[in-house]
């Protein structure tokens, strides 16, 4: 089904690196405990990129509409919901979670028992004019952040306030490598380790992305594809090392990262984009006394401190371009290369 233009927009895959803008019906009216939205803005990921070149690591059902980090406008309020409005800007959690585990509970969000899926991935995503959501996966924006902040909220921002700050226990005065710091999840965190008084050291991945990062904070900028970073981070911290390492590349960059770390250090991953599989050396993990921190998606509670701290324009989002429907693709190959610097916004409404 194409779009025609008599329903409602919506980006779907077809099938593996085949999107197609198709009309759907519009949602009911929100039943019990939903809302219903008016998407704003989609910001992309490489769990996009996943989902378009086929690596679902779950299963899931096609044509599926994609988008799992996304913004919206409250347009209607069904029953049993208190605390939002009509109008109301709001940031939206990605995973469809139970909302009743213990873990859900105790607003441990990404913990939950029961999470039947991503948005986007294996379930419908956001790419859509309107959707029918359960009020409690919706966060409120605070006056002063704009639709493409709330949109980033969910994974640019919570994921690494996850990370660094619920995880690494990042503290005022350490030192932090961040890699691919011209990445959506790596300039949010440079600017939010720099603004907690820490010094930086990021990895790029072309001399074009050297000055941008070190505008977003960064004390020095290492190209990885000209330079062994490992080398460069224990000659710059004296052959210390540093406390935390900021970990998402995987494969390519794993064991190096281990060794850019001080006696008691801290490395916290959330992907694996070069690779699922590496190996590391046990000696150095229990003789140096690392520590190996997992972290996936993140608390609704580190999507409202994000956007606090964009309120107080402490942090902004570094955004590379906006995009339509029609330049979905496009978009997403440049992801696919790494050729960008910050996010793509796809805009809905």
């Amino acid at each position: 089904m194409r779009y025609l233009g008599f329903g409602m927009r919506a980006l779907q895959l077809i099938e593996d690196r085949r999107l197609e803008t198709v009309d759907l019906p519009p949602p009911p009216p929100p039943s019990l405990g939903e809302v219903t939205l008016r998407i704003k803005a989609v910001a992309l990921n490489h769990i996009d990129v996943w989902g378009w070149r086929g690596m679902a690591f779950a299963k899931r059902k096609l044509p599926l509409v994609v988008g799992a980090e996304a913004s919206g406008e409250v347009e209607a309020v069904g029953a049993g919901v208190s605390g939002l409005l009509p109008g109301q800007l709001v940031s939206i959690y990605g995973a469809r979670t139970c909302g009743l585990c213990r873990a859900c509970r105790e607003g441990r969000d990404n913990l939950c028992e029961h999470v039947s899926g991503v948005h986007g991935f294996h379930l419908d995503g956001f790419a859509q004019e309107k959707i029918n959501l359960p009020a409690r996966l919706l966060v409120p924006a605070p006056p002063g952040v704009t639709e493409i902040g709330a949109a980033v909220a969910p994974v640019t921002f919570g994921t690494v306030e996850h990370m660094l700050f619920d995880n690494a226990r990042l503290q005022p005065g350490e030192t932090i490598l961040v890699h691919a710091g011209g990445s959506g999840i790596g300039s949010a965190a440079i600017q939010l380790a720099k603004k907690m008084g820490c010094s930086v050291i990021t990895t790029v991945g072309s001399n074009d992305k050297i000055d941008k990062a070190v505008a977003l904070g960064a004390g020095h900028v290492i190209n990885y594809r000209e330079d062994r970073f490992e080398g460069i981070v224990r000659k710059l911290t004296k052959k210390k090392g540093v406390d935390v390492v900021f970990e998402h590349v995987g494969a390519d960059t794993f064991a190096a990262s281990m060794l850019c770390l001080k006696r008691g250090g801290r490395l916290v991953t959330c992907g694996s984009t070069s690779g699922v599989s590496t190996q590391i050396n046990l000696m150095q993990l229990f003789q140096q006394q690392l520590k190996l921190l997992g972290s996936f998606g993140c608390r609704m509670e580190n999507m409202a401190d994000a956007m606090q701290k964009m309120a107080a324009g402490l942090v902004s989002p570094v955004i590379d371009t906006e995009v339509g429907f029609d330049e979905i693709d496009a978009a997403l190959k440049r992801m696919e290369g790494r050729d960008v610097f910050g996010k793509i916004i796809l805009r809905v409404g």
